[in-house]
């Protein structure tokens, strides 16, 4: 009873504040930003609405569609930035309340029933709410079905599933995450999608020219839809926002500039502040979110490397000589970005000189005295029998760096080199190796995130784990590694 109660006078609460505050919320709402932040109560009464500037983004291209100066809108974004609620709720909304153009048609798709269902049921209960319904009494619906629903100016609503997008016709054709997690990985399924779209989307269009295809998705795989838009040059104005900025692919379209500038600063730091996106990483693995919070997917069985030409055994035959090879971070993250690794990997050769183990990989984002303490620990851990590689950055201050803990590995069998080529070229000999099976790893806890890393190289966030091992594998197969001269 108290509920009810307290439920009656908020209702009266909001039809008091509608009658008097109506045109003004009109006014506010003239902009499509302007209808999200007063719309957002309706459909998320129990979480108020964050803004953060990527949703600026999506309203300044959304905006340019609406107004006739772009047709075809391929958004990348990660999951959990309300890209089905702006892009396929609350704009065709806005459009038909605030904008007046109640007589558009949406086609509307994702990969199946649920987010289908979902999405056109909001915006119904969105238009059909008292608060819409007040400040735009025009919009009248004359068919409100969970799927698919009507007004009586011939506008329409229509949701389903991508695999049975066939007879329906729109004005905006609305597709949101078309692949699953699951079918992307599946090259038929995969395929089977991204044939739909090249043969079939355009053909449901109303208009081949004013008509508007809007495409919505995460990335997880580079044959996805997405990747067949950029791949075949299909015209779309591209808006990609990863999680973390990365510097050389920053966005620019003809409607918005990212604002940041910093590699690896946070897309949203208020919602994905930095310990939650580290968290993700760990539990999505670096090849998912490469792909789907980064923009940047990769085959998961790799280019340069393939998850299944490495072995897991559970220890190394005796004989083996033993090398540790690093790959330094030199600093700390700083104005938001993300800190490179330090990496430490304990590989070794078999006494026949035919195999290769990895036992042991140490990773860690270290600097200054935290690094020099990694090293020594590290080598302590290995003892005296397993030589050191360090690597030595060009130029003076790399020499006094590599001398320096040199020195302080004293002791120790530990060589300073400089590298020579580039990280693919680096990585080839060993790529070669571990495709005729002749790399294997020892079982730990490190197995999953270095075979994710070598299934996403060179396009994955971070290359420490494989500039580490060809900086090992380079120092076991050079000839004459046994006479090589100990320094230290």
């Amino acid at each position: 009873m108290i509920r009810e109660e307290r439920a009656r006078r908020t209702a009266e609460a909001e039809r008091a504040r509608l009658d008097r505050d109506a045109e003004l919320i009109r006014a506010r709402c003239a902009a499509l930003a302007g209808f999200i932040r007063e719309a957002w109560h309706v459909l998320e009464p129990n979480a108020p609405l964050v803004w953060n500037w990527h949703l600026d983004a999506f309203c300044a291209h959304l905006e340019a569609v609406t107004a006739g100066r772009l047709n075809r809108l391929l958004i990348n974004v990660p999951p959990g930035s309300s890209k089905s609620l702006v892009v396929s709720v609350l704009w065709p909304a806005w459009e038909w309340g605030p904008m007046g153009r109640r007589s558009l048609r949406y086609l509307t798709t994702a990969f199946n029933d649920g987010p289908v269902t979902r999405d056109t049921r909001k915006m119904r209960d969105l238009v059909l709410s008292p608060w819409y319904r007040r400040l735009w009494p025009e919009v009248v619906l004359s068919r409100a079905g969970e799927t698919s629903f009507a007004n009586t100016a011939t506008g329409t609503r229509e949701g389903v599933p991508f695999g049975s997008l066939t007879s329906q016709r729109g004005d905006r054709l609305i597709i949101d995450d078309p692949h699953s997690t699951e079918t992307a990985e599946s090259t038929a399924d995969r395929n089977r999608t991204t044939r739909k779209f090249r043969e079939g989307a355009i053909n449901r269009l109303n208009d081949m020219e004013r008509s508007a295809i809007v495409v919505v998705m995460q990335r997880l795989h580079e044959d996805d839809i997405s990747g067949v838009i950029q791949k075949l040059g299909m015209g779309y104005t591209h808006l990609c926002l990863p999680m973390e900025f990365e510097v050389a692919r920053a966005c620019r379209t003809p409607f918005f500039v990212d604002p940041r500038s910093q590699e690896g600063e946070l897309l949203d730091p208020v919602r994905f502040p930095r310990e939650t996106v580290e968290a993700l990483k760990r539990d999505a693995g670096s090849y998912a979110y490469a792909g789907q919070y980064q923009q940047r997917p990769a085959p998961r069985e790799g280019g340069l490397f393939q998850r299944h030409w490495f072995g897991i055994v559970r220890a190394a035959p005796a004989g083996c000589e033993w090398v540790r090879a690093w790959d330094l971070a030199a600093s700390d993250a700083r104005n938001g970005g993300q800190p490179a690794y330090t990496c430490g990997l304990l590989l070794g050769r078999s006494s026949d000189g035919q195999q290769f183990y990895i036992a042991d990989v140490r990773r860690d984002r270290v600097a200054g005295k935290r690094l020099e303490d990694m090293l020594l620990k590290t080598a302590e851990d290995d003892t005296y029998a397993v030589r050191i590689s360090l690597p030595q950055d060009p130029g003076g201050a790399g020499k006094f760096q590599a001398q320096y803990l040199v020195g302080r590995l004293a002791g120790y069998a530990v060589r300073a080199t400089v590298e020579s080529g580039d990280k693919v070229t680096r990585a080839e000999p060993v790529s070669a190796q571990a495709e005729a099976g002749n790399v294997t790893l020892i079982k730990g806890p490190w197995n999953d995130a270095f075979l994710d890393e070598l299934a996403s190289f060179p396009g994955g966030s971070f290359k420490d784990q494989v500039d580490a091992l060809s900086r090992g594998f380079q120092e076991l197969a050079r000839p004459g590694y046994r006479m090589m001269e100990v320094l230290g």
